[in-house]
């Protein structure tokens, strides 16, 4: 059960970064290279912590982690839409009716990576900007402008 709990919290975070960049007006490349780089992110987190791979590929995680980032019903896309917007985390978190449960699971989410070895660059990334007050802005660029790196596990 370790792969769906897991991919359940990973992909709140995901969607944080695709609702983000959706906000500050991205196209589509970028959500799709989000999506793809936060199914990678899952699935090597998945792996250290003894996951079996194709518990990603599958509805329960690729699936799961389309919908909830591509979704306007979204808690979690549209807390980020709202964030890359320009509001602040205390002006989004009052406009929001439901939790984001992102928000509060990015952080255990890259403590559990650190701990295994695990580099999870997107959910650094929404650290960021939600807990460090990093603008959206920078943070994504400075995401989108690494070096790319093989998708895999």
């Amino acid at each position: 059960m370790v792969g769906c709990e897991l991919g359940g919290a990973v992909k709140n975070v995901i969607a944080l970064a695709v609702g983000i960049a959706d906000g500050m007006g991205l196209g589509d490349n970028a959500k799709a290279s989000l999506i793809t780089r936060g199914l990678a992110e899952t699935t090597r987190l998945g792996l250290a912590m003894g996951a079996d791979a194709h518990t990603f590929a599958g509805l329960a995680g690729m699936g799961d982690l389309v919908a909830t980032c591509s979704s306007p019903l979204s808690r979690n896309h549209t807390f980020g839409t709202n964030l890359g917007r320009g509001m602040t985390l205390e002006e989004t978190i009052a406009v929001t009716r439901q939790t984001a449960e992102g928000v509060k699971s990015c952080e255990s989410v890259l403590d559990l990576a650190r701990r295994h070895h695990v580099d999870m660059p997107i959910t650094e990334t929404v650290v960021g900007i939600v807990h460090e007050g990093k603008p959206p802005m920078v943070a994504l660029k400075e995401l989108m402008s690494r070096s790319a790196k093989p998708e895999r596990h």
